[in-house]
């Protein structure tokens, strides 16, 4: 099911960035030059490994993971996050979780195009959501 994820997806849209930026606690000029990234997002597949690498010219970031198994990521602001990512009705769901911190962060195809969907939340224990994100990226 992950197949259909792999290839290079090229960012056409995004809302909301910078506000989901703001409230996990990046700076301005982080913030300012993250906004102007039009990141391509390369999927691959090797045997049950998935790799998610993202590029830009703000900077590259790459992922390896086993679905289901948490694995130690390094995020593109420099935090360290304990990751897990599963497969849930066709999605490809990454979970973060960092000092009490959560965010989910939902991949899913869409009329052939790939939909990104973040939400964060402060306060994990109690479900609040403080700030989400979507991005829209195509083949």
């Amino acid at each position: 099911m992950c197949n259909r994820f792999v290839g290079t997806w090229k960012l056409v849209s995004s809302e909301n960035f910078d506000d989901y930026m703001k409230e996990l606690g990046v700076g301005l000029a982080t913030r300012k030059l993250g906004g102007l990234a039009k990141p391509d997002v390369i999927i691959s597949m090797k045997g049950d490994i998935v790799t998610i690498r993202t590029e830009s010219t703000f900077k590259n970031t790459t992922i390896s993971f086993k679905l289901g198994q948490q694995f130690d990521e390094t995020t593109a602001d420099d935090r360290k996050v304990k990751s897990v990512v599963t497969l849930e009705k066709g999605a490809l769901v990454q979970v973060q979780k960092w000092n009490g911190k959560e965010s989910t962060i939902k991949r899913r195809l869409v009329d052939g195009k790939m939909v990104v969907v973040s939400s964060h939340s402060l306060y994990a224990d109690k479900g609040q959501k403080d700030a989400a994100f979507s991005l829209l990226l195509s083949k």
